[in-house]
């Protein structure tokens, strides 16, 4: 599976975080949330934390997870 690639931060003065992906806004992070976004961010691979965050980290794999004989139910 690719990496994420695409996504950025801005940090406004009121300390909301604006993450966009594309160009497009993909979430906005108020308060202790935003707070625990930042610390993530500057801690590991910033696309794979701000992907996780908007929640655009699945792709691909999904259908092939549904057939596989574990999960079939």
């Amino acid at each position: 599976m690719p990496r994420p690639h695409g996504f950025t931060y801005e940090e406004r003065p009121d300390g909301t975080v604006l993450i966009t992906h594309g160009g497009r806004a993909a979430g906005t992070l108020r308060g202790g949330r935003a707070e625990q976004f930042l610390g993530e961010v500057t801690g590991g691979d910033p696309q794979l934390v701000m992907a996780r965050w908007t929640g655009n980290y699945k792709r691909g794999n999904e259908r092939a997870a549904r057939a596989h004989p574990r999960n079939r139910g």
